[in-house]
């Protein structure tokens, strides 16, 4: 039995975003590392799950990638916020799978939210301030997406 009931906790709170893209898997992988890479996160870890599935249990998975990504001002800052425990979390995901041949969908859950909802911060004023700037900075992702 979970301490909590998922169901009674607002996507907002945990920071989901999500929308999709016309355009072929890799060419979205492609556009969602360079818009984020525009809105100031690195990536400093990709993998395909779908590929390791498919290949180590034969699990006829469509294309799913995850690009993990990062802004190492806003990293670094939360680490000091977090005690050092948010690296348990590190790093932000964006996901992006097929929905269909030609739709993808990108999916995106804010780390820095979670860890407050889990009461991670040392201190809350200051994870507050983490929280506004990395929501900030993934509301502008998004936002450029369709362009």
């Amino acid at each position: 039995m979970l301490p909590i009931d998922p169901s009674d906790i607002d996507p907002e709170d945990y920071g989901e975003a999500q929308t999709t893209l016309e355009m072929d898997h890799e060419d979205a992988i492609e556009h969602v590392r360079d818009v984020f890479t525009d809105a100031g996160f690195g990536i400093p870890v990709e993998f395909s799950p779908s590929e390791m599935l498919n290949e180590k249990v034969d699990a006829g998975r469509d294309p799913y990638y995850v690009l993990g990504a990062c802004n190492p001002e806003v990293a670094d800052r939360a680490l000091d916020a977090t005690d050092d425990k948010l690296g348990a979390l590190m790093p932000c995901n964006v996901v992006v799978w097929e929905e269909e041949p030609g739709v993808q969908r990108v999916y995106h859950v804010s780390i820095m939210r979670i860890a407050r909802l889990l009461g991670l911060p040392a201190d809350d004023d200051e994870m507050a301030d983490i929280v506004a700037q990395t929501g900030e900075l993934v509301d502008e992702a998004f936002a450029n997406l369709g362009e």
